[in-house]
């Protein structure tokens, strides 16, 4: 309940006379230059609101619409950019990185496409991650890191049912269609771990070995050396789409995931693309 106001006998300031359970209620008033620039603030942000659009119906008396604005930038940047964006448009990826003009222009360019299209999947850097999302930035392609193969991939994407030419690739369930026994999964992902030396079962190597030449051969090649013309990937290295755990590889012989790019051909323009396949064979992982 409120009391008599009276003196703090520690700070010496007067109380508001507000008491709660012993404790006093300093009267302690903000400082002067923060409540002047607050009260700066409200006026500032008054004039604002008449000077700019700030409501429904209201323009502003300054006429200057940002939205608008932007169009009329673009527009220009647009108009600017024609010639260059005409060139890429005709020119192929290997003579685009051939001319250091249209190089530089690509790459610029690429970033922005990549960043705006491509790194939610792909990572801000082309990094990817665990769960299908190749990395772009290293040597190891599941249908080739040339310009000519990149730009394939762009343009029809991977296992979707929008292009008729996308990249298909399917691997069988193993385990989910009876194919092989749990054991026999078991062992062959012993032996996948061989391939790159981890393996810690030499018996199950052995028999996952027979298992191998009989189903997987056909596709990832001998010793796990992948094919690219199948999109069938190297076993036999440390880069994994799916994790590189026996638990992983045996999840995968089981009911395999199958990612899905989509085809940018008809959504991009074929200059953006041009720029893009640049872009990602510069990456670092480019042959």
């Amino acid at each position: 309940m409120p009391t008599k106001i009276e003196k703090d006998g520690l700070t010496g300031r007067e109380t508001t006379g507000h008491e709660w359970d012993g404790l006093k209620e300093l009267n302690t008033p903000l400082p002067k230059w923060w409540l002047y620039s607050f009260y700066a603030c409200i006026a500032f942000a008054a004039v604002w609101v008449v000077i700019y659009p700030s409501w429904p119906g209201w323009n502003g008396t300054s006429g200057w619409i940002a939205r608008e604005a932007i169009v009329g930038e673009m527009a220009e940047a647009t108009a600017r950019n024609a010639p260059m964006m005409a060139r890429l448009r005709e020119a192929t990826p290997t003579q685009i990185a051939a001319d250091p003009q249209m190089r530089d222009f690509a790459l610029a360019g690429g970033r922005v496409a990549f960043a705006n299209n491509c790194a939610a999947c792909h990572g801000a850097g082309g990094q990817g991650a665990v769960g299908g999302y190749p990395a772009l930035v290293d040597d190891d392609w599941l249908w080739g890191g040339s310009l000519e193969a990149i730009q394939t991939t762009i343009r029809h994407g991977i296992r979707n049912a929008e292009d008729n030419e996308a990249r298909t690739s399917l691997m069988p369930r193993f385990g989910a269609d009876g194919m092989l026994t749990a054991a026999q999964i078991g062992d062959v992902a012993e032996y996948v771990l061989s391939l790159s030396g981890q393996s810690t079962d030499a018996a199950a190597v052995a028999r996952g070995e027979t298992v191998y030449a009989e189903n997987c051969v056909a596709c990832h090649a001998e010793r796990g050396v992948g094919n690219r013309e199948l999109g069938a990937p190297r076993l036999s290295d440390l880069v994994w789409l799916h994790g590189g755990t026996k638990r992983d590889i045996i999840a995968m012989v089981n009911n395999p995931r199958m990612g899905v790019m989509p085809a940018w051909q008809g959504r991009l323009d074929p200059a953006t693309i041009n720029m893009l396949t640049v872009y990602v064979h510069a990456l670092g992982g480019g042959e």
